[in-house]
This record gives structure tokens, C-alpha cells and sequence, in this order.
């Protein structure tokens, strides 16, 4: 299974800036302001060589004049409920609050495992006001600056041990095809739809689905899994905002999937849910087929498929190469040419493309089109070859790596598509020094 870390606790308390130091990234929103963060961001990190999953969530309160604060305690219940491990994240500079006093009686309520961080302890007399926080009675206090980094190795390798060791690997070997898409784009029905059975409960009411469901496919010479990922009710006062609901109950499954059907609900669009379930996809580098659901409820003409296509991909856009399926899963229209397009999809994310080959059909391409010169140098590829990873990825070789730039990767990552079936497939290409 895949480790989920929640980092939990009232606003202001640096949530945002230990989750940019976890994920070496800028991707939470970070103010001084309390309750900035209202949605919850998701990022990959690594620690010691264990990858995991973080969660930013909004800040705890209780009784506040801030409309979202219903809406940030049902994240971070949900936060909680996902995760491997919470991080629960305290002020020293301000002590012990009413709204921690809040947060510690929700988590008293779990058995996942919990870290008391004591954030913003930059000097020694704030190591000891951090003991205080021991009267939780939640077990050790790792004292930290998020802002420095300081303090956080010894987090990071306790929270990593309390990760569930891994037992031999016992499943079927048979792949896993998780259905993710927004509430209510029909994820249920086109698994039922499949499995001729009433198997999940299906509701037009959105947010029907409560947990992520496994179920086994065996029919038309096909054998795997099945993964409905639940999709959970739209937060009446906020429109505009990626819901943050259906986004991290993907977030498991799609980690846990080889491939994804990732469901569009034709009748309302493309919309910003949809491509930030598509970019979850893709920075896991999963197998991906897009499936309008619906399309028997749209009014069309003859152009109507071909320009909802193109917007769509337009919207996706660089990673464009991808299948996408018009279904019905009411009406069971190309629900079985989904499967076979999702086989195909899986098989050749397992394939290797021998080095022969590769350099065979590259070399013209690299000679005829070089990398463009800079400052006078100039960069001479010598071989490539696929890298015997679970995920397609390539290495390119060459004399100067550091003056390639992300236009000619563009470039050479079409090449590669048009010249081989990698088609729903997330690529990666790095350059490496001969």
C-alpha cells in the first residue's frame, strides 16, 4: 500500500511551509494570514529512499467567523481517515490553544500513528517551552523550524519507521484499473455496467461511493482488477475551487493502479477537477484512458465529438498522447473497447524497447535535428536507451546534458510517440553525461 502523511492542526501554524519542505516544492500557498490554505494540497516526497504521499490540509478551527471552517474540519477528518501517519502541528511561539486542545480530541479518536511537531523552535529557550505539548499525552515532541529545515531528519525517520512494513507481496499478479473522475461522472455505473451486477451502490446523488471498492473483472479472455474510487459531495459555497474531496480519494488509488480510467462527465465539460485528477495521473506516471460518460445525453451534430476532442486536448496539454473514448455506461456504448484500449495501455507500459531498435530509429532523427548551440557549445547525443524502470522513462547520452533545455525534450518525447506505441502512457527523459 501506498503511505499517506497528513500534516493537521489549527491555521497558522506552518502546515504549508513543512509541507514545501517535505515536497521541496512551492506548491502550497503560504501567508501570514490564518486559514490561507483552504484546500488541501497533495505532493510526492522522499525520504531515505521511501517515497510517500503528503497532505496539506486546511487549518482547524472551532467557532470562527471563517465561513470555509466546516469545510476545513471535514478535510481534515478526511485527511485523517486516508492517511498512514499524521503530523500534528503545533505553534511554540504561542503555546497551547482551545483550537489544538480541538484538533488533539479529533486525533485522540484514530490508532494511526501521530507526531506532536512543535514548529517555529529556532532557539534553545523555545526547546523548552515545546514540553508543554508532552501534557497531550500523544508521546514524543519533535521540536522543528519548518522555515530551516531544522529538526526535521529526526521527524522524517521516525515517521517513516512507523510505516507498515511491507509484507510479501501475495496479490494476484493481474493489473489494476482504478476508475477516478469528479463526483457523480458515473464511476459506479460503468463498473456495474461491466460487471452486469448491481455490485456498488449507485445514486444520482453525488458523494455515493464512500470508500475506494476492489473488485475482480474475469470475463471476454480479461483478468484484473477494478478500483471505484468514491466521489464525495461539492462544497455548496465555493464554485471555483478544485474540490478537494474527490482529489484525495484518488489519490490512493491512482498510486495503487497500474492504469487509470479517468472519467468526464460529458454533460458539463471539461472543468479544473478534472484536470487536476488527470495531473495526479501523470505526475505518477500511471497508464491513462479518458472516458466521456454521458455522451447519449449530449445533444450533438456532426462536429460536436471532434471539437469536444479538441478542447479536451487542448486542456491536457503537453501530454496529449492519450486515448480518449465518447461511452455510455447506461447504455453500455464502448464500455468493452474501454477495457481492451486500457489492456493495450498496460501492456505497453510493461514492454521494452530493445537499445538496437531505439538508436536504429532515433540516430537519423538526432543527426538530422540536433539540440540547438549554446553559447558556442554544442551538444552531440551519442546513444539512447529505455532504463529498466517500472515506469517508461529514457536515458539520452551525450557530451553536454546541463544545456539541453525542456523545448528539445519536447521534441525528442514526440519522436518517441510517433515512432512508438506509447500511447495513454506518461513518459520520462532524462540526459546523461557519456
Amino acid at each position: 500500500m501506498s503511505n499517506i502523511v497528513a500534516i493537521v492542526g489549527r491555521p497558522n501554524v506552518g502546515k504549508s511551509t513543512l509541507f514545501n519542505r517535505l515536497t521541496e516544492s512551492r506548491d502550497a500557498i503560504v501567508d501570514s494570514t490564518s486559514g490561507v490554505t483552504r484546500d488541501r494540497h497533495y505532493g510526492k516526497a522522499e525520504w531515505i529512499g521511501v517515497e510517500y504521499s503528503v497532505i496539506d490540509t486546511g487549518g482547524y478551527t472551532l467557532q470562527s467567523d471563517d465561513v470555509f471552517e466546516n469545510d476545513i474540519k471535514k478535510q481534515v477528518e478526511l485527511a485523517i481517515d486516508e492517511s498512514t501517519a499524521i503530523l500534528f502541528v503545533l505553534d511554540v511561539s504561542t503555546g497551547i490553544t482551545d483550537h489544538d486542545e480541538a484538533v488533539a480530541a479529533l486525533l485522540r479518536k484514530t490508532d494511526k500513528p501521530i507526531f506532536v511537531v512543535a514548529n517555529k523552535v529556532d532557539t534553545n529557550d523555545r526547546i523548552l517551552q515545546a514540553s508543554e505539548f508532552y501534557s497531550f499525552g500523544m508521546g514524543d515532541v519533535y521540536c522543528i523550524s519548518s522555515a530551516s529545515g531544522g529538526g526535521t531528519g529526526d521527524l522524517l525517520d521516525a515517521v517513516i519507521a512507523s510505516f507498515p512494513s511491507k509484507e510479501p507481496d501475495e496479490e494476484l499478479a493481474i493489473p489494476k484499473f482504478a476508475v477516478v473522475g469528479k463526483p457523480n461522472a458515473g464511476k459506479s455505473s460503468f463498473i456495474n455496467a461491466l460487471l452486469g451486477i448491481e455490485r456498488n451502490i449507485v445514486n444520482e446523488a453525488a458523494g455515493t461511493t464512500r470508500d475506494a471498492l476492489l473488485t475482480r473483472y474475469q470475463s471476454f479472455g480479461f483478468d484484473f482488477f477494478l478500483v471505484d474510487t468514491a466521489g464525495i459531495r461539492k462544497r455548496a459555497r465555493v464554485t471555483d475551487d478544485i474540490e478537494f474531496y474527490s482529489v484525495l480519494r484518488s489519490v490512493r488509488s491512482i498510486e495503487e493502479s497500474d492504469v487509470c480510467f479517468m472519467m468526464i462527465d460529458a454533460t458539463e465539460g471539461v472543468q479544473k477537477q478534472d484536470l487536476t485528477i488527470f495531473y495526479t495521473i501523470e505526475k505518477n506516471s500511471k497508464g491513462v484512458v479518458i472516458l466521456v460518460n454521458k455522451w447519449d445525453l449530449v445533444e450533438k451534430d456532426t462536429s460536436t465529438l471532434k471539437a469536444f476532442e479538441d478542447d479536451l486536448r487542448k486542456k491536457i496539454a503537453p501530454f496529449t498522447d492519450v486515448p480518449i473514448l465518447f461511452i455510455s455506461a447506461l447504455t453500455k456504448q464502448r464500455i468493452h473497447k474501454a477495457v481492451e484500449t486500457a489492456v493495450e495501455v498496460y501492456q505497453n507500459m510493461r514492454g521494452k524497447i530493445p537499445t538496437s531498435k531505439l538508436n536504429e530509429v532515433m540516430q537519423p532523427i538526432l543527426e538530422k535535428t540536433p539540440p540547438p548551440g549554446y553559447k558556442g557549445k554544442y551538444v552531440k547525443i551519442k546513444y539512447v536507451m529505455q532504463l529498466p524502470t517500472h515506469k517508461p522513462a529514457f536515458a539520452f547520452y551525450c557530451n553536454l546534458p546541463q544545456y539541453v533545455k525542456e523545448p528539445y525534450r519536447r521534441f525528442l518525447e514526440n519522436k518517441l510517440r510517433e515512432n512508438f506505441n506509447l500511447t495513454g502512457i506518461p513518459i520520462k527523459i532524462f540526459f546523461r553525461n557519456k
